[in-house]
Parts: C-alpha cells; structure tokens; sequence
C-alpha cells in the first residue's frame, strides 16, 4: 500500500459514536431487558468497543461472522454466514456493522435474523455507501455517509492489514 488520506479523525469519530450512543439509549428506552448488540466480525469490533461503552443500559454483547470480501477490495457478490450465530429468539437486537457498500451482507445477515424470531432489529452502521448499493437495504442508523473509496482504520481493513488505524482514511489512488 501506499499511503492513505485521513476521511474521519479520532475527534469526530468519538463524537458521532457518542452522539449514537445516546440516541440508541433514548430509541431502546421502553425495552426493559438487555439489549442483545451483536458485531459483524471483524471490522466492527472497534466500533462496536466504543458504541457500547457509550450506550448507559444493560447489554449483552455477541458477534458473528459475515463476509463477501475474503482478501479483496471488491465484493464477490456471494455472502457467507458463519453456522454458530447467536439465538436471538424473543430478544431486542442491534446489529452493528462497519460499512455497508453493496448491502449484500447487511440484507443476508437481517433476513437471518428476522427468520430466527427476534423481537426486534435495529441496526447501525458506521459508514454507508449508498453509491455502491446493489440491494435495497439501508441501515437504520449510520455514523457516516461516504462517497465511493477504499477506505481503512478503525475496524476496516486492507487485506487484514491496519484495522488498527485510529481513524478512518482513504487509500491512495483509490
């Protein structure tokens, strides 16, 4: 890789977390019972780290895995779910998700858990882009809306590589 143009600072992505945070507090407010918030593996994990210390309630965390990239920057068009998913039945979930781009994974992963007898779904996702879209499917909350490139940090990877970017950047001739 060469180099990388910084799109979201630390500051503002700490800000928009928080600020979703709150508002997912207030959305879950008449929900008595933990809310069951579950990672997209593996670039959600920092944001769903930060999304849950900035949630003031009671939650159980879980994850699954999902992919439609492997190792490439393009989607492959096919979406693998992992077979241990966690049992949603009768529970109030959040799903968190890092990017939505083609929308194959989040449309995949929210009619596997609407078909698993959840109470309900929210999900939120921390870049959206809406350019890409292949499937009509959008996320029910969005951190950042972005135009189309190859992004890193934060949980986004290239290649497995620098995930652990503080903040999100645009890769070069991208």
């Amino acid at each position: 890789m060469s180099g990388y143009k910084v799109l979201i600072d630390t500051p503002e992505l700490d800000a928009r977390v928080r600020s979703l945070g709150a508002e997912l507090v207030e959305r879950f407010q008449t929900i008595e019972e933990p809310i069951l918030v579950i990672g997209v593996l593996r670039g959600s994990v920092l944001f769903m780290a930060d999304l849950v210390r900035a949630m003031d309630r009671p939650l159980e965390t879980e994850y699954v895995r999902a992919s439609s990239y492997g190792d490439a920057r393009v989607s492959s068009g096919k979406v693998t779910l992992s077979d241990d998913r966690p049992d949603v039945r009768g529970r109030h979930v959040l799903l968190v998700e890092d990017i939505v781009d083609t929308g194959l994974t989040l449309a995949a992963l929210t009619k596997a858990l609407r078909g698993a007898g959840l109470a309900s779904l929210t999900t939120v996702s921390l870049l959206d882009k809406p350019s890409r879209r292949e499937v009509d499917v959008e996320a029910d909350l969005v951190a950042f809306t972005i135009e189309d490139a190859y992004v890193i940090g934060y949980g986004l990877d290239d290649a497995g590589l620098f995930r652990n970017l503080p903040f999100v950047a645009v890769v070069d001739g991208d």
